[in-house]
């Protein structure tokens, strides 16, 4: 199987044989773009909640909301959840999770509000990109970041980037979905082990490898001989 968080979707896609790496790369600008035009800055932000889970953060948000927008965007692991929306919102979400006994929030430096309902503009333009690119059935299955379930065509894997622009990226479910399909060893591609992180979280006894350069790549393929 394979899996990315987020913008790391893409590379997994690329990995799995459904999208060239040119294409991708032209789709990966354009999202950006689109997100940034979606929301001005300062009006939306992101904030990351430690120490309560989802269900909890869920109901905060909507406490918080009012007239605005706040929700969670992503569900990483257990106790770990980042929520995305109007600033003033966000900051409201954090104030109730402070008080609901949250071990730790921090306000995150990013540029937009990402997976969260603003960004449809960006969702409703990325979707022509998307529709104007070649698109092949998967080699292996991906685990979406929507729906953390398996995916093995291309009309799936076109539906799974158009939604994920504004939906959250269910991390946690994803991770527990291959682990309960007897996934055994994880390779986390790309710098740090972020992710290695969140999956260690959830299982400690799973192999778990990085390739972020050469050394490090032929320890992963050695290790997952």
């Amino acid at each position: 199987y394979v899996a990315g968080h987020s913008l790391g979707e893409y590379s997994a896609l690329v990995a799995a044989g459904v999208l060239s790496v040119s294409d991708a790369v032209v789709l990966v600008r354009k999202r950006g773009k689109y997100m940034q035009e979606a929301v001005p800055v300062g009006v939306g932000a992101m904030a990351a909640i430690l120490g309560i889970e989802s269900e909890t953060a869920q109901a905060l948000c909507a406490r918080a909301a009012g007239d605005q927008v706040v929700s969670p965007a992503n569900l990483n692991s257990q106790g770990q959840v980042v929520i995305a929306g109007h600033r003033e919102a966000v900051e409201r979400a954090v104030t109730l999770a402070k008080e609901a006994g949250a071990k730790r929030t921090v306000m995150l430096a990013v540029s937009a509000p990402f997976h969260c309902v603003l960004l449809q503009p960006a969702a409703d333009r990325l979707k022509h990109d998307i529709d104007a690119c070649s698109f092949s059935d998967l080699k292996f299955p991906l685990i979406t970041n929507v729906d953390a379930q398996p995916i093995t065509s291309a009309g799936e894997a076109r539906s799974s980037l158009e939604r994920q622009v504004t939906r959250p990226v269910r991390w946690q479910e994803s991770v527990q979905w291959m682990l309960a399909h007897d996934v055994r060893r994880f390779t986390e591609v790309g710098p740090g082990k972020v992710l290695l992180g969140l999956i260690r979280s959830a299982d400690k006894s799973v192999g778990m490898f990085n390739a972020e350069d050469e050394k490090s790549l032929e320890n992963a393929f050695s290790g997952n001989l």
